[in-house]
């Protein structure tokens, strides 16, 4: 397989933004490592024959599902020899947060290595660093063509989303996982840092793509942001909810 490039994110912090209840809270991150650009589609060829056909080697794999994107994580762990990330409960996905193995980053991850550093919306000047309808493009580009960030990493905004591992809301919407980043038919206001959208996790679209992480960690069910137990909690609302919260059906 076409080896991935990681870039490694030294131990921060970064502040996250949750538009809808109007909070802001700090996570505290370990050193971790995450992809220089998005998987592109020969490299998801080459390991899981996802595009049997033509293919754009060095685009953007996409109109992959968070599922799909799990389960390559987990044979580029087996090819690599590394501990796979993930185990499977038909589509119910475990993380063992201690395994070295290729997984996708968390909310705050990605947020952080993005941003690498700046505290605005872009990490730079959108026309130089991301893909977007002002391009007037129809179909993602070849990852790398725009500057990248202070971090190394290309096309974190715009191009193609990117999946992240958490929930989007699980009191709203159920098994729905982020993706971040922008795509290149969005404009200015969608390509942002602290942009959430999401999807089921057999949703794909022409826009939606990955990028890979690695970092294990001393914990079972929380880490770099993420905690089991607060999307049981919130999975678990049915009546009135706080400010903000959204219930189910």
């Amino acid at each position: 397989m076409t080896d991935i490039e990681m870039a490694r994110i030294e131990a921060g912090t970064v502040t996250l933004h949750d538009a809808r209840r109007k909070i802001r809270w700090s996570v505290e991150l370990e050193a971790f490592e995450i992809g220089v650009f998005a998987l592109t589609q020969e490299q998801l060829a080459e390991l899981l024959g996802e595009r049997p056909g033509a293919i754009h080697p060095h685009r953007p794999a996409t109109n992959v599902s968070w599922l799909r994107a799990i389960r390559f994580c987990n044979a580029a762990s087996e090819w690599e020899g590394l501990e796979p990330a993930y185990t499977f409960d038909g589509e119910d996905v475990t993380w063992h947060v201690d395994a070295d193995g290729f997984r996708l980053p968390t909310e705050a991850e990605w947020e952080f290595a993005s941003r690498a550093g700046s505290t605005g919306p872009h990490y730079g000047l959108l026309a130089d660093v991301a893909w977007t309808s002002a391009d007037g493009v129809t179909a993602p580009q070849d990852v790398g063509m725009k500057l990248p960030n202070l971090n190394g990493l290309f096309d974190t905004l715009g191009n193609v989303w990117e999946w992240c591992w958490d929930h989007l809301d699980p009191a709203r919407y159920d098994a729905y996982r982020v993706f971040r980043g922008g795509g290149f038919a969005d404009d200015a206001w969608s390509v942002r840092a602290s942009t959430r959208r999401g999807g089921a996790p057999r949703m794909s679209h022409e826009d939606v793509g990955f990028r890979v992480a690695r970092g294990g960690f001393d914990a079972t069910d929380v880490a770099q942001g993420w905690s089991a137990d607060a999307d049981a909690e919130r999975a678990a609302i049915t009546g009135p909810v706080p400010p903000g919260w959204t219930p189910r059906g």
